[in-house]
């Protein structure tokens, strides 16, 4: 919603220093009567907002665009030093051998061309997701196989511009910008590449992580991979996307997994299908269903929560094993959750336990370190031991005598970590492998880390990739 003011005055946030119209509690949105990041004209007092319940959020811009006009020049200067920063880091690293972002590759010496994402305000959230998706590489590669979609024409064609709030533009296509971020990374063309415009139609299609606020990392990713597959579904530029998956001939029509809907890339990937078993403890009627899945969510068992690292002497070490265990264990409902026995016609005491009934390609498992308590989320800061190689599924799977060996086994590709206490602070990076070395991706700045640095981190998100048959028989 546009102030009548706006081209010849100021809105000022509730976290300015001058509340002209009353504390920032007692302002709500005059669309949608939301309390939620409120801003106000300094002129006339309206006030509109930056909700998610309200479609029509204020604007920080001019009726003449005057703030994109200054972005747009602030970006041309932005390229401009980008430029002469890369030319001046190109000559360091033509002058130093002792450089961290050096490789030794068969006696001879590369530089590291992974690019980073700059923080566009508490957005390291999302930057971790993009890393550690953009280094799983059949992922990756169907993504930036596709061909691109051209949103503009003109003098503007080929030029990357700032997206303001003002834009109201509804033709926007998360595929095609996920698409173009990926290609922009892992091309050595720059140092950090700016998601600003992926962002934009962030906010547009995911209205909850709309603002500038601290997300969780887990919550994002989820909502990317459901919005890109709900958006492949529907096809794009013209191209359905049926005949797109059949151009990738290696995801066969035995590795899709459907969730709402027909498959795409994502389920493709990483799909795979729980078998839900509860038993009535009263007549012994066994209900059994089948569920899709993206990923896992899986609880730190209590016993470990105050081991916080891996050196700690106070008993043993958590491991993904015991967090696995405890998923698939057999689980007995307390009385919160009594199971309607079709047979007993009534709610009853029952067990649950969960089978993997089919494994994807890719394997996604979330820790659950942010639980509610009486007053705030806490986080379970416990250390979780983890494989990088090995990760054998065989004995979580329901029917393990038909699946093959190495078709169990899973090496990592990527993991997700959150610094700090709560799920609204705090801050994510990303450990990522590629071509044989690891990574570290901490928004705009990527350094190269081995393996000992990445298998002391406290995991948050995991993502393991399937072993090839011809791979070694490492087991964890």
């Amino acid at each position: 919603m546009e102030c009548p003011h706006l081209s010849s005055s100021v809105c000022i946030a509730p976290d300015s220093a001058k509340f002209p119209n009353g504390s920032p509690s007692s302002w709500c949105c005059s669309v949608c009567r939301s309390n939620k990041s409120p801003w106000v004209c300094l002129t006339c007092s309206s006030v509109h907002c930056g909700s998610y319940r309200c479609d029509d959020f204020v604007v920080n811009d001019t009726k003449l665009g005057l703030v994109q006009k200054v972005r747009e020049h602030l970006q041309n200067l932005e390229n401009s030093a980008f430029t002469a920063d890369r030319h001046r880091k190109r000559k360091l690293l033509e002058n130093s051998s002792l450089n961290s972002k050096l490789l030794k590759v068969n006696g001879s010496t590369a530089a590291i061309c992974a690019t980073g994402l700059r923080n566009l305000g508490n957005t390291c959230f999302m930057n971790a997701i993009l890393q550690s998706l953009s280094n799983i590489e059949q992922f990756c590669c169907y993504f930036k196989e596709l061909p691109a979609v051209e949103l503009r024409n003109g003098k503007t064609a080929g030029r990357r511009t700032y997206h303001t709030r003002s834009q109201g533009d509804n033709n926007v296509s998360l595929v095609e910008e996920f698409r173009k971020t990926l290609c922009a990374l892992w091309q050595g063309s720059q140092t950090a590449f700016s998601p600003e415009s992926l962002f934009y139609v962030v906010w547009k299609i995911m209205p909850n992580f709309r603002g500038y606020q601290q997300q969780d990392a887990h919550e994002f990713m989820r909502y990317l991979l459901d919005h890109l597959h709900l958006e492949l579904q529907g096809g794009f530029n013209g191209v359905s996307r049926s005949a797109i998956l059949q151009e990738n001939s290696t995801l066969s029509a035995s590795n899709k997994c459907c969730i709402n809907g027909a498959s795409t890339v994502v389920t493709a990937i990483f799909g795979g299908i729980l078998q839900n078993e509860v038993n009535c403890l009263i007549c012994g009627t066994e209900s059994r269903k089948f569920d899709p899945f993206l990923d896992l969510s899986l609880d730190i068992p209590s016993q470990f929560r105050n081991k916080r690292s891996k050196n700690q002497e106070n008993g043993p070490v958590c491991s993904l094993r015991d967090c696995l265990r405890s998923f698939t264990d057999l689980e007995e409902l307390d009385e919160t959750e009594l199971y309607m026995c079709h047979r007993c016609k009534k709610k009853q005491k029952s067990t649950k336990k969960f089978w993997i009934q089919k494994l994807p390609k890719v394997l996604c498992l979330h820790l659950k370190r942010f639980h509610w308590t009486a007053y705030l989320r806490n986080k379970v800061d416990t250390y979780v031991e983890f494989p990088l190689r090995g990760l054998d599924m065989k004995c979580y799977l329901l029917e393990p005598e038909n699946s093959g060996p190495e078709h169990c086994l899973y090496d990592l590709a990527a993991v997700v970590v959150h610094h700090g206490s709560g799920v609204g602070s705090g801050h994510y990076t990303a450990y990522a492998a590629h071509e044989g070395h690891w990574f570290h991706f901490n928004d705009s700045t990527v350094t190269l880390t081995d393996e000992d640095t990445v298998v002391k981190a406290k995991a948050y998100i995991l993502f393991y990739v399937e072993r090839q048959a011809r791979a070694g028989s490492d087991k964890l």
